[in-house]
């Protein structure tokens, strides 16, 4: 794999080394979805967001926008995760910028969806190194720079505890995050430093809509909704929300747990109450086509 040179420290960026004593945080993939969330949410909180993003620099930029409106600041960083190289050279960046981390979230996911049979050697690998290995290796540098104490969040996905159609490359790679997350916190827990994992269901988000309308043959959401106990989709901010509270000073007895964000999700199994008749469906689930009232109103 071809190494690439280290990024240039935005203007706005130098000569802050020393110059503020508001919380660091790192966020992969923060240019959309649940990561721009969460930098939002930590700007709130006067946090200084460093906000990796891949390719878009436009997306980052207004990301960045709203962690300033919000009430913090930060820089952006392009940097690809599945490249150690580039991933150093965004931690390198941190260092010579800042001095220090704080938080460490590694959001950024990709994959390919097939059945087992078809996944080839590329596939095994791409999976592995942008999911598994940025994870592990990012987690090493930003330990290394949290000298004071500090939280490292991965988020993961329900993947990595049932097994579902397509989704075998990127649950395995996001079961042996998990694995390593648990590690890493009895490692680092003499550090203070607090290392936990939070688990998405199904979550609507453009990941949602790719893997439910662009698996040729996949079974349609409304189908898989229809068996979650909460009867819905979560949203970005529910798990954005998860994270912010693992990355808060009200988490900071929790270390090596897997906060699951998926509506009941993972704690069910066939046979299923959305497939039961009258008079059993009846004590649990509405009947069809009831009206809610406050709703109407």
């Amino acid at each position: 794999m071809r190494s690439r040179p280290a990024p240039p420290v935005p203007d706005h960026a130098r000569n802050t080394l020393a110059a503020t004593t508001a919380p660091i945080a790192l966020i992969t993939g923060a240019s959309r979805g649940i990561g721009r969330l969460l930098a939002q949410k930590l700007g709130a909180r006067g946090v200084t967001v460093v906000i990796n993003y891949k390719k878009n620099a436009d997306l980052a930029e207004e990301s960045l926008a709203d962690v300033r409106a919000a009430g913090g600041d930060g820089i952006t960083v392009q940097a690809d995760i599945e490249d150690p190289a580039s991933l150093d050279a965004m931690f390198d960046l941190v260092r010579e910028t800042y001095g220090r981390l704080d938080m460490f979230v590694a959001n950024a996911a990709a994959s390919a969806f097939k059945p087992v049979a078809q996944l080839k050697l590329h596939h095994l690998d791409r999976s592995y190194a942008t999911n598994a290995r940025s994870f592990v290796l990012g987690a090493q540098r930003a330990a290394e720079l949290m000298d004071r104490g500090g939280r490292i969040v991965v988020v993961t996905s329900y993947g990595s505890l049932r097994a579902f159609p397509t989704y075998a490359a990127l649950g395995a790679a996001k079961a042996m995050t998990e694995s390593y997350m648990q590690y890493m916190a009895v490692e680092f827990g003499p550090r203070q430093i607090t290392v936990n994992a939070v688990n998405g269901g199904l979550i609507d988000t453009d990941s949602l809509d790719y893997f439910y309308n662009a698996v040729p043959g996949m079974a349609p959401i409304d189908t898989v909704l229809s068996k979650v106990p909460l009867q819905r989709p979560g949203t970005a901010d529910d798990m954005a929300d998860a994270v912010d509270f693992l990355l808060s000073d009200k988490a900071s007895y929790i270390t090596g747990q897997i906060l699951s964000v998926d509506g009941g999700l993972t704690v069910i199994a066939p046979p299923f109450w959305a497939d039961t008749t009258a008079p059993l469906r009846d004590a649990v689930l509405p009947p069809v086509g009831a009206v809610d009232v406050d709703a109407a109103e």
